[in-house]
């Protein structure tokens, strides 16, 4: 079983995350704490195999926490888990041992992507017979494509939902949402259909005057909020 510390300074979204690990076969949560200070004191007094990191904690950055746990000589794994879109911190996390990055807004799905090729990775064993054992032990950490989404779902119509929802606090229908966007109301559906399945926003029956009710969504703000 691999042991599996959450930081997240959003209670709401450790939670989330808790969840999320404890659903993927192979993993149990050790604990879950809220900072960097509380993570690298976890870390000297209990056993954990890889540490889900959020990089924008209260007390220091996840880059800190990093480097601190490789100067005490903790093994520890981990997996970035934040909204830094800058591509020099994507190096310097690379650059201090993060095995995988992750950005948020990520779905169920994504996570437990990155967790399975993780765990693919770490039961590998023996000797390399030659390089390409190699390169097939390192390639289990990286994700072919984008298959984050389902087949015939794009980035592009995603972003373009996920930022209907944000912009509409009392959320909205699919009729709405595709007027927003210009995605047929079906193709809307299936995208809101998506994130509701996996946590990313939630289904809200509204009842009218007559017939049935119709489904409006709305976005779970911990899980498609972006830090500035």
């Amino acid at each position: 079983m691999i042991l599996v510390l959450v930081v997240e300074d959003d209670p709401v979204a450790a939670e989330a995350h808790r969840q999320y690990v404890e659903r993927v076969a192979g993993f149990t949560v050790a604990g879950v704490v809220h900072s960097g200070g509380e993570a690298l004191r976890f870390c000297e007094r209990h056993a954990v195999d890889l540490v889900l990191l959020d990089f924008y904690l209260p007390d220091t950055h996840g880059l800190a926490v990093c480097r601190a746990l490789r100067a005490s000589g903790n093994p520890a794994d981990v997996i970035a888990v934040t909204s830094a879109r800058d591509l020099a911190v994507v190096k310097a996390a690379v650059s201090v041992g993060v095995v995988q990055y992750l950005l948020k807004p990520f779905t169920f799905g994504s996570l437990r992507d990155k967790l399975e090729r993780y765990a693919e990775f770490r039961g590998s064993s023996g000797e390399a017979a030659d390089q390409t054992d190699v390169d097939r032990a390192l390639a289990a950490l990286r994700t072919p494509g984008h298959n984050a989404l389902p087949k015939g779902m794009s980035a592009q119509t995603m972003d373009a939902i996920v930022g209907a929802l944000r912009a509409a606090p009392d959320g909205m229908p699919a009729g709405t949402a595709a007027e927003v966007t210009g995605v047929s109301r079906v193709t809307a559906r299936r995208y809101l259909e998506y994130l509701a399945d996996n946590g990313l926003a939630r289904r809200e029956p509204r009842y009218g005057h007559v017939g049935r009710p119709e489904v409006w969504y709305r976005a779970n703000p911990s899980s498609l909020r972006l830090r500035p």
